[in-house]
């Protein structure tokens, strides 16, 4: 069970997430979390330093695969899930941080940080493709290409979905193009 003070953190990251993705990075205040969140500038201030903080944890708070991966899930199973996820977010437009991100990753020069949670992600994707190879569910393909090519259409289309309508279809699309890279379409 979480303690007061995480679920206090949650309520700020769960707001802060939905004015960065309605308003982008640079207009969002502290003054605007503590409206929407009902806390006092000070109650704000014990959990987070600034907006930039509240953000570069939300950003870096992405799915992991190592306890899955630990409690040797199927490696399918474990991709099924993350694309219904990917899915989800592409669909959910109003949830969108693109234009965030990219307002994040130009303000106050926070490029290096983006560089590391790219890093960060590649590795995550790379670990659950050497998973999938070792169990024989996954198609022998080069890792980090492959996990390159699953990131950056994810995001093209995350930011598309900003300014056109990506249906069910494109969603779709997505991620039988990964099954298919993957598994075979299996």
């Amino acid at each position: 069970m979480a303690g007061k003070g995480e679920e206090t953190r949650n309520r700020i990251l769960n707001v802060a997430t939905e004015l960065f993705a309605a308003k982008g990075f640079k207009d969002v205040t502290m003054s605007d979390i503590c409206e929407r969140t009902g806390l006092s500038r000070g109650g704000l201030y014990r959990h987070y330093s600034s907006t930039s903080e509240i953000f570069s944890e939300i950003i870096s708070d992405e799915y992991s695969f190592d306890e899955r991966i630990k409690n040797k899930e199927s490696a399918v199973k474990i991709l099924k899930d993350t694309l219904a996820y990917v899915e989800d977010a592409i669909l959910e437009k109003e949830r969108s941080l693109s234009l965030a991100i990219y307002e994040y990753a130009n303000v106050d020069d926070h490029r290096d940080e983006f560089l590391m949670l790219e890093a960060k992600a590649k590795k995550r994707w790379m670990t659950l493709i050497r998973y999938g190879i070792r169990t024989g569910e996954f198609n022998k393909v080069k890792p980090e290409a492959a996990a390159e090519m699953i990131l950056y259409y994810y995001q093209g289309l995350r930011m598309w979905s900003r300014v056109v309508d990506i249906g069910k279809k494109a969603a779709g699309n997505y991620s039988r193009n990964v099954m298919e890279l993957l598994t075979g379409g299996r």
